[in-house]
């Protein structure tokens, strides 16, 4: 996982309400273990055709949108199953972080596990970023801020764990193994008592 304190990025505009997991990563693609390859597969059915041809009006097969590392999503994004492979595809395609008035928590739960930043604001914002897409934004999980180009900045909550892990590049287990000496010496001396 890679972290990361600031992220400087236009966005990609998605208004659909309720977009829940089987929408990012249908069902049929759970059956790999794998992080890597599962991008290709993330909204598989609105980005291509039956014919296997990408969807011309789907906004990750416009041009304009390649590179782009922030996606700006309708309200109750990610609801629906647990399924990990949701933001793990999100991840692969190239996001690195989802701003939406509506998060589920599982999904949140899973992308921060996953270096991928579920950013909550209000819904009136949302609108607002959504309308200009090309404005170059400026994520800073260290202050906790969304900055846009006006001088707008907006908070947003992240638990103090989850920004340690972010910004270290650590998920749960990672930051536990950094800890090793420090677990190690409290072992001795707790075995020792």
């Amino acid at each position: 996982m890679t972290g990361f304190r600031q992220l400087k990025s236009r966005s990609v505009v998605l208004p659909q309400t309720n977009i829940d997991t089987d929408q990012i990563i249908p069902a049929r693609f759970l059956s790999t273990t794998e992080r890597a390859g599962l991008g290709k597969h993330a909204f598989n059915d609105w980005r291509w055709q039956a014919d296997g041809s990408p969807n011309p009006a789907f906004p990750f097969n416009q041009p304009e949108n390649a590179g782009r590392q922030i996606l700006l999503a309708g309200r109750n994004f990610g609801c629906g199953s647990s399924r990990e492979h949701a933001p793990w595809a999100l991840a692969d395609l190239g996001l690195r972080a989802i701003v939406s008035s509506e998060i589920a928590d599982i999904f949140r739960n899973n992308s921060l596990k996953n270096g991928l930043l579920p950013i909550v604001l209000d819904e009136e914002i949302v609108q607002s970023l959504m309308h200009r897409p090309d404005d170059e934004l400026v994520i800073d999980v260290a202050a906790r801020e969304l900055r846009a180009p006006d001088g707008s900045i907006f908070t947003f909550p992240l638990d103090a764990f989850a920004q340690t892990c972010l910004l270290e590049g650590v998920d749960e287990l990672g930051y536990l193994l950094t800890r090793h000496n420090d677990i190690a010496r409290y072992e001795a001396t707790a075995h020792a008592r």
